[in-house]
Order: structure tokens, then C-alpha cells, then sequence
């Protein structure tokens, strides 16, 4: 079983403890049994002893149980954390591009239902260990009494649990149909969060997304949950009536075959009877036990995944150093990915490009031109298919490409603000972070306190200031904005094209844009075209005369101020 494997890999010691505090739990249960019998059946035996012998019995079953559900509690809780973190590590070492294939809805399931499913079972395993002993100590005691009848009863076992087995295997079936229905059901309902606009404002996509994406997914999970707990209430049942055709054999049938001692009678039927619930609670967590297995089979071959497409080396821990670089070069550089829907190919290139510190270069095209994959191979992100790219001459690799794209602060168009300003350290961070704030007009509504900002709650625009406040404190060589003055009002998109770049190249960092502002194309030193994956041109632009700057506001009539902050 998948999570009896997992339980050894991780903690073999702790899972040898615990299955021994069962086995300690289960011979007080057989022990208890053997006393009941005694007292009915030998009243002349001491009551002291007796009533000893059965706190001693009951106290030790107690004991054990307790140890054994602590022991487990422990360790389940540890296990899930660093499987978390070990999925984690593998997915922050996994190219971008993979990442993209797998989808954000298989990460999130697996991270979040997957672990939970696999530290419910983990919780329950004490008492499937402590029951599973009760029936071995009772086994055992039945032998004691007569080893032919406890051989009939174990044949009769034995039948009865090839039904058993069947039922629930058909039932993991069904459970593992459930968990692929999960990724494609969580899929629907991030299209739910990330889209609730749209489809609050058209009623037939919002019916149609009920109809045709939610219902669906939904009644198939549904559906395929339900068919397994047939299966297991199905199989619950055959065991419960395989147990009372049981007794009633040992009752009324064994007497009239053989001559039985009337005390041997009762000893037989008080076991079979004590051992009817650790059975149902054996039998009751099957199904849990089956969701975890099925649970681990996912978090292990996405573990895989992640781990065969590891090709990076991607630490987590280095210490940060100061960066610079004379030349950046992307030679005969090509990059492609499959369209579904049309069965077609996406090239974008060969790329033959090169960039210097203290240039302004803008990117420019329509949409779908390859503008937002190129910014990620200049990053580093994605690896070239053909072609290399190459730092003052040396080519970017595996073995160094995290510390390349170390070169580079950006702000994407997906961007993400953090609510703390992670991995940023140095003097008087706070009040650096704050008087960019200021100079971004963004002081009235954020704070920063201890490295946490107050809020990220704020309009597109606003937030992508805060993306480009932390690019400033990063203070690294190169600068790539993809789409950054898309969400920003006139005025600040003059301080932006007018002194925030102008600004940062003249502080001598290679400063990359990607827009379709074509009136401030005139504020760059060359212009990159692209057209559906192609280079069209890579040329100077002579610089016009500047237009005046008028004064700008953020929207609540505030003047912004001409100056820009300082890196």
C-alpha cells in the first residue's frame, strides 16, 4: 500500500513503535476477552484477582492506544509539512515553461486537497493498527479454545474477504476516476474566481459556465465519489453478514457436528461477538486508506514529474553579491509551444539580439507577436530550444542560469506584489521602501512596517507601482517592464517614459520596455519589432524635441512630483 510505504520511507522507527503499541493494545484486548470468558465460566476463581487483572488490562489497552495515537499525531503532522515543503522545492526548480504544461489548478489540488487527504488517513492509522491487533489477540485466543474451530472460522474468513476485496478495489477504481475529475473541477473554479466580472456581465456565459463547465465536472465528481462508497458500504455490509452467518454457525451448527463444552461454547461466541466492532472499525477505515493511496499516486507522479524535469541548478539560499554585466547577446535564439485548439506551432525567432547597460530599448508588435515570450528568455525563464544566450561572451546554461536571471528585476504583465518585501534586506529598509512610496504617490495609502506593506488592495495601476517599488529596491543591472504604463493615467505615464526610464538609464542600467505607447517610441535608443514570432526590425530612433511635461495627479487632485526616486 502506498501509504504503509510512505509511513516506512519517512519515519521507520516511529512506525515500528507505534505498530508495537497496537500489538501491545491488542494483546490487552485478547486478554480481556480470555478474563470475561473466565468470570462467566469459573466463578470460584478469586474476584480480587479478577477485578485486578481487569483494571490492569483495561488501563494497559488505554495506555498503549493513547501512545500509539500520540506517536502518529506527531509525526503526521511533520510528514505532511515536509512533503509540502518538498513539492515546493521541486516546483520552484522547474523551468517555467513545464510549470505553464502542468497548470496552476493540478498544483493547487495536489498542495491542498492531495496533503489533507494523506494526513486525515494518517490520523486514523492508530486505530486501524489497534483494531487490526484486537483481531489477532482474538484470533489467538480463539485457537487457545480450539485450534479447529478458529481454522474453520479463518477459512470462512478467507472466502468472505475475496467478495471484500473485490467490492473495494472496484471502489479505488472509482476513486481514482474522482481524483482526475478534481484537477479539471478545480480548473472550472479558478476560471470562476479569475473571471467573476465577465461573467456577472453577460447572463448566458454565466449560464452557460454553470451549465456546461461546473455541472458537468461536478456531477462526474459526484457521481464516480458515490460509486466508490457503494462499493465500500457494499463491501462493509457482505463483512457484517459473513459475521453474524458466522455466529450463528458456532451457535446453532458447530454444537449439533460435535460435542462442545457448554464453557468452550460461550468462549466462542463472547470472542466472536467482542471482535464484531474492532472488525467495522477495520473495515470503516478502508475507504480513507484507499483516498490516501490514491492521493499519494498523484502527489508522487507529480513528484516525478517535477523531479525528471528539474534541469536546473536552483538554490534556495546564496548569498546576494553585487551584479554587472558589459554585454548581453541572443545568438540564432528560438523558442516554439504547441496551439491545441489549430494543432499549430508558435516559433518564435531565431533571435540575433544584443543589450548594454545604460540603453533604453523598446519592444514593440501586436498581440500574439512574441513579445511577452522573448522578455522571458531575456530573463532567463525560458531556455532556448536552438541558439544560446550569452553573458560578456559566456554562454547561459543550466548549471547557471538561476544566477543569470539573478541580473534582472522586472515587472511582468501577470505580475504579483507580495505582501512583504521578501529576500530584500539592507539599512534602513523601511525608510527607503517609504520614500519610494512618496515619490510613487502611493505614501497616503501604504505603509511599510518591519518589511510588511500595510495593503495590496488597490486599483491595477496602483499595484503595478508597487511592483515597481520593489524593482527599485532589488537595485540590480537590468530592468525589463512588459505592458507597466498600460493601467497608468496620462500624467503617469509621462513620468514613467519622461523620468522614471530616462532615470534609470542613465544610472547606467540596461532598461528593456515592452509597450505599445508608439508616442513615446521616440524616448528610446532603438526599437525591436516583432511579428508573429519574427524580428522585423532592430533599429536607433533619433530623439525628438521633448514635450513638456504637464502636471500630474494620481486622482485624488494631488500633484505628482517631477522628481524620481533614487536607486
Amino acid at each position: 500500500m502506498n501509504l504503509l510505504r510512505f509511513l516506512f520511507r519517512n519515519a521507520r522507527n516511529l512506525t515500528l513503535l507505534t505498530g508495537l503499541a497496537a500489538l501491545a493494545s491488542g494483546a490487552c484486548n485478547a486478554g480481556l476477552i480470555a478474563l470475561v470468558n473466565t468470570v462467566l465460566n469459573h466463578p470460584e476463581v478469586s474476584a480480587i484477582v479478577m477485578v485486578g487483572s481487569f483494571v490492569a488490562l483495561g488501563l494497559g489497552k488505554v495506555a498503549t492506544n493513547f501512545l500509539s495515537q500520540l506517536i502518529v499525531a506527531k509525526f503526521s503532522q511533520g510528514a505532511i509539512a515536509n512533503l509540502r515543503c518538498d513539492l515546493v522545492r521541486k516546483i520552484l526548480a522547474v523551468p517555467l515553461r513545464h510549470l505553464e504544461e502542468l497548470g496552476a489548478a493540478r498544483l493547487m489540488v495536489t498542495l491542498g486537497e492531495d496533503v489533507l487527504t494523506v494526513a486525515e488517513a494518517l490520523l486514523l492509522l492508530p486505530n486501524f493498527a489497534v483494531n487490526l491487533a484486537v483481531l489477532c489477540g482474538g484470533a489467538v485466543y480463539l485457537c487457545w479454545l480450539s485450534w479447529k474451530v478458529a481454522l474453520s472460522i479463518f477459512v470462512f474468513i478467507l472466502l468472505g474477504a475475496a467478495g471484500y476485496r473485490f467490492l473495494v478495489a472496484n471502489g479505488f477504481q472509482h476513486l481514482r476516476l474522482a481524483r482526475e475529475e478534481a484537477d479539471r473541477l478545480y480548473t472550472h473554479f479558478r476560471a470562476l474566481t479569475e473571471g467573476i466580472k465577465e461573467l456577472k456581465l453577460h447572463r448566458s456565459r454565466r449560464g452557460k459556465f454553470l451549465s456546461d463547465c461546473i455541472g458537468p465536472a461536478t456531477e462526474s465528481f459526484s457521481r464516480h465519489n458515490i460509486a466508490a462508497e457503494l462499493r465500500f458500504i457494499l463491501a462493509h455490509g457482505w463483512s457484517q453478514l459473513l459475521f453474524f452467518i458466522l455466529v450463528g454457525l458456532v451457535l446453532f451448527l458447530l454444537p449439533a457436528l460435535q460435542h462442545i463444552n457448554p464453557r468452550a461454547l460461550t468462549g466462542y461466541i463472547v470472542a466472536t461477538l467482542y471482535l464484531m466492532g474492532p472488525l467495522t472499525g477495520v473495515l470503516g477505515v478502508m475507504a480513507a486508506i484507499g483516498r490516501a493511496n490514491v492521493a499519494l499516486e498523484k502527489i508522487e507522479r507529480l513528484g516525478s514529474s517535477l523531479a525528471a524535469h528539474s534541469t536546473e541548478t536552483c538554490l534556495l539560499a546564496k548569498p546576494e553579491r553585487k551584479l554587472d554585466f558589459e554585454r548581453l547577446e541572443l545568438a540564432g535564439v528560438t523558442h516554439s509551444y504547441h496551439h491545441e485548439k489549430d494543432d499549430s506551432h508558435f516559433i518564435l525567432g531565431p533571435m540575433n539580439l544584443v543589450f548594454q547597460p545604460g540603453e533604453l530599448v523598446f519592444i514593440v508588435g501586436g498581440n500574439g507577436s512574441g513579445k511577452s515570450t522573448l522578455a522571458k528568455i531575456i530573463t532567463g525563464l525560458y531556455p532556448p530550444e536552438t541558439g544560446q544566450l550569452r553573458l560578456d561572451g559566456k554562454a547561459v546554461s543550466n548549471a547557471n542560469r538561476d544566477d543569470y536571471r539573478q541580473l534582472f528585476s522586472t515587472v511582468f504583465s501577470d505580475f504579483y506584489v507580495f505582501e512583504t518585501l521578501l529576500g530584500l534586506d539592507g539599512v534602513n529598509l523601511d525608510g527607503r521602501a517609504q520614500n519610494y512610496l512618496a515619490e510613487l504617490h502611493l505614501d497616503h495609502k501604504v505603509k511599510v512596517r518591519g518589511g510588511r506593506l500595510s495593503t495590496v488592495d488597490l486599483s491595477q495601476g496602483q499595484r503595478k507601482r508597487l511592483a515597481l517599488l520593489t524593482a527599485y529596491l532589488e537595485n540590480r543591472p537590468f530592468y525589463l517592464f512588459d505592458e507597466w504604463a498600460s493601467d497608468q493615467d496620462p500624467q503617469f505615464k509621462e513620468i514613467f517614459y519622461r523620468q522614471i526610464l530616462p532615470d534609470l538609464k542613465a544610472r547606467g542600467k540596461a532598461v528593456v520596455i515592452i509597450t505599445h505607447d508608439d508616442r513615446y517610441f521616440g524616448c528610446a535608443d532603438r526599437v525591436i519589432k516583432l511579428d508573429y514570432g519574427k524580428l522585423v526590425y532592430d533599429r536607433p530612433t533619433a530623439e525628438p524635441q521633448a514635450e513638456p511635461v504637464l502636471p500630474a495627479t494620481n486622482g485624488d487632485n494631488r500633484v505628482l512630483s517631477s522628481s524620481v526616486p533614487s536607486l
